[in-house]
């Protein structure tokens, strides 16, 4: 079973976002909430909200225990960017740019391999 959560136009720069995706890619749900509940980056706290919002798809729609969890990947690829303009001296203008992202969350509880191993296919 695999149950995915999308978050599209995170107001993040991706490279910011990856450092984040690093440090829980391919860990148990439970111990990357805790990782994310504890980083003090804003990355860390909008993966967090994806994160419970894919564990709540995962319990709400397929009927998934939670202790199995884990997180299979996250995507983060890079989205829009917004140009604005910072007005200097003598006439001139600089140019901002800021940066969005999109982060897809993949969890995935396994039994899907454990039945193949087994012969039990449905």
């Amino acid at each position: 079973m695999e149950v995915r959560a999308y978050l599209k136009g995170a107001r993040l720069s991706p490279q910011k976002a990856c450092l984040v995706a690093d440090m829980v890619r391919g860990l148990d749900v439970e111990k990357a909430l805790d990782i994310l509940s504890f980083s003090k980056q804003k990355g860390a706290k909008l993966i967090k909200k994806l994160l419970d919002s894919a564990i709540s798809n995962a319990e709400n729609n397929e009927n998934a225990d939670i202790d199995d969890l884990k997180i299979k990947s996250i995507v983060v690829n890079k989205g829009l960017v917004m140009k604005r303009i910072k007005i200097r001296a003598r006439g001139r203008a600089d140019r901002i740019k800021k940066p969005m992202c999109h982060i897809e969350i993949k969890l995935s509880d396994n039994k899907d391999k454990q039945e193949v191993k087994d012969g039990t296919e449905s």
